[in-house]
């Protein structure tokens, strides 16, 4: 018998179909090789389809398994907001604790239609951006000039698992002429160490943002991620540390627009708790809009 399974298309990080960043959700994927998940992922070309899965162990409420049209990632915040909102759209008991690759996130839930979802995660770590002549390379194949960077905010690579080059540029009208060249940033990315290439100003020109930004991953098989909740957690991070955010009441917040470059505009709300000046934790915050529900099964799909 065919497996047949219930999936969805969420656009993350607005209220609105058709913008944002738009993730597939595939409900009760336990029957589902690795494979099979590759394939659908691949089959729905978004930029990240996200797989949810029975919990395996007491100290979480379910798992994840994320997966980008070329290769599966270890954790995805756009795709976590995602499915989140469809359980809550669904009337499914709140899942808290979620487990994927790179360990263990909390997820809440706040109510609203669509509610907002919130992610709570451990700091991503900084290190040293790539040697001078590598970061040179990098900038010929983003088409920028050196003196378009924003001195107050040197380049550096954030992250772990995935890893991204933060680089600052003086004005949004930079980021909107940027015509990079993919296949070029492709081949240094190994080099330099960074997944992905995030591109910010900290002067929006984006009524209620405080930051603009783009974000180029095409080692990732993702020419341009429309909006990313991770690259702006890692941005909090480094605004924090480098006393460019502001903390009151022991959080530093702020809000980032990305995605109106693609005609996908997007938000992301990004809370730093600091205790003694250091970060201690970093939720992202979004909402989510279901564009489409449908069924599949092996060979064959129709909409529900």
């Amino acid at each position: 018998m065919p497996c047949t399974i219930r999936l969805f298309q969420v656009d993350a990080f607005t209220t609105q179909p058709l913008c944002g960043n738009p993730a597939g959700v595939v409900l009760d994927a336990d029957e589902l090789s690795a494979e099979q998940m590759q394939a659908l992922a691949r089959e729905l070309n978004t930029s990240d389809t996200a797989f949810v899965l029975r919990p395996d162990a007491p100290d979480h409420d379910l798992r994840m398994r994320f997966f980008t049209p070329r290769k599966e990632s270890g954790f995805v915040a756009h795709a976590t907001i995602a499915t989140h909102t469809v359980l809550a759209a669904l009337g499914r008991p709140a899942a808290p604790r979620q487990k994927q690759h790179t360990g263990i996130v909390q997820v809440q839930v706040a109510a609203g239609s669509p509610p907002m979802v919130q992610i709570a995660q451990p700091p991503a770590p900084l290190r040293a951006a790539p040697a001078p002549e590598l970061m040179q390379a990098i900038l010929a194949a983003l088409g920028l000039a050196a003196d378009a960077l924003d001195p107050q905010c040197p380049a550096l690579i954030a992250g772990s698992a995935s890893t991204r080059l933060l680089l600052a540029v003086r004005e949004s009208a930079q980021l909107a002429r940027l015509q990079p060249d993919l296949g070029r940033l492709a081949e240094l990315s190994a080099p330099a160490g960074a997944a992905g290439y995030f591109l910010y100003t900290r002067h929006s020109e984006i009524t209620g943002c405080d930051t603009e930004a783009r974000m180029f991953c095409p080692a990732l098989g993702i020419s341009e991620d429309p909006v990313s909740g991770n690259a702006h957690a890692m941005l909090g991070v480094y605004l924090l540390k480098h006393g460019l955010l502001g903390a009151q009441s022991g959080h530093a917040k702020f809000i980032g627009a990305q995605g109106h470059h693609l005609k996908r505009p997007g938000r992301v709300q990004i809370d730093v708790a600091v205790s003694e000046g250091a970060p201690t934790s970093v939720t992202i915050e979004g909402q989510a809009a279901i564009v489409f529900e449908a069924s599949l099964a092996l060979g064959a799909a129709s909409a529900s």
